[in-house]
């Protein structure tokens, strides 16, 4: 019982846990503060007044209002800034399912986020759902923890500062160094990648593009970054679209922006669709769907080989030659039929 409490602190109190999406029991609040219950409905009465004054004078409606369901006072006609119950585990879920932290950090960013679950009784109960799955939390093979590289990429792309990175690539053991302009941080297939341009000094001693598409670095093989004492300069009509480079790459892979002609004859062109946001069905017919997509780089042969005899490539021909080698070596490493 806080019997010392004044009134104004009552208040900011109650309409504190009103804004943060709690239900006001009046029994509870008289016991908490030591008043009776008709000081409490008071308090209530006196928010409502504040509440329509503010409503008059921005705009919109709120107000104070029984919930017969929860069994208290609740706070309606403004979205609470807080998670609700089921965000919270749509998105425990969707992190758990990800994978993108050791177990350790995974475990941490779990618990802070059930800690916002009201009432109390529902933290155990998003807790118990989600109980099978932490305990069976699998580590990707090479885990890192990124959080710090992530803070300082971020502020490298915000402050627009050139960046030295020491990275490991794939399949080697000794790490090369690479000075960018940081674009972007993305997250796709377990990892968190940085797009950044590679840049190199010319002959007058300036840093400029080596390639006028982006290139894409894991973060967790960052050895290490120093931040440079450099700016770089991006008209806004040139700035890297994060938003629009995701929908044309296909598993992170970089390269040229290219134009692909398919034709799909698969159960569920909804799900080419989904996958290849750009993509536009230009025919339909007996044959199955004409498909265009705009997309970058190889990653998408990856995907196109993923669908079997569903897709044919039709343009480009580079492309579609690579697929006919790939299928002829895969033919010849199976051999012939028994």
């Amino acid at each position: 019982m806080l019997t010392s409490v004044s009134k104004p602190l009552r208040l900011l109190f109650l309409y504190d846990r009103l804004c943060a999406g709690h239900v006001i029991d009046k029994k509870e609040i008289s016991q908490r503060f030591g008043v009776n219950a008709r000081s409490v409905q008071r308090d209530i009465d006196e928010l409502r007044a504040y509440l329509a004054e503010r409503a008059a004078r921005e705009g919109g409606q709120y107000d104070i209002v029984y919930d017969r369901r929860r069994k208290g006072f609740v706070l309606d006609g403004i979205q609470s800034p807080l998670m609700s119950n089921s965000e919270i585990l749509a998105v425990s879920k969707i992190l758990l399912e990800s994978r993108a932290f050791p177990k350790a950090e995974m475990s941490l960013l779990l618990d802070k986020l059930i800690s916002g679950c009201v009432p109390q009784e529902n933290m155990k109960l998003v807790s118990d759902l989600l109980a099978n799955e932490k305990y069976h939390y699998v580590e990707l093979t090479h885990p890192a923890a990124i959080q710090e590289h992530l803070w300082e990429l971020a502020e490298g792309i915000k402050q627009h500062r050139l960046l030295e990175l020491s990275y490991l690539r794939q399949g080697s053991e000794e790490a090369v160094s690479r000075v960018v302009e940081p674009a972007a941080i993305l997250f796709s297939e377990y990892y968190f990648y940085l797009n950044a341009y590679i840049v190199e000094k010319n002959d007058a001693g300036s840093y400029v593009r080596k390639y006028d598409y982006p290139a894409v670095f894991r973060i967790d093989r960052i050895l290490s970054l120093q931040t440079q004492k450099e700016h770089f300069h991006t008209e806004y009509s040139g700035r890297f679209q994060e938003g629009e480079f995701r929908k044309r790459i296909q598993f992170m892979y970089p390269g040229q922006l290219q134009q692909l002609r398919f034709r799909y004859t698969g159960s569920s062109v909804e799900a080419i669709l989904d996958r290849l946001p750009t993509a536009r069905i230009r025919e339909t017919g007996p044959d199955g769907f004409l498909i265009e997509a705009e997309v970058y780089g190889k990653g998408i042969l990856m995907w196109l080989l993923s669908q079997g005899s569903s897709v044919e490539v039709l343009s480009p021909q580079e492309l579609r030659r690579e697929i006919r080698q790939t299928l002829l070596d895969m033919l010849e490493r199976y051999g012939a039929p028994d």
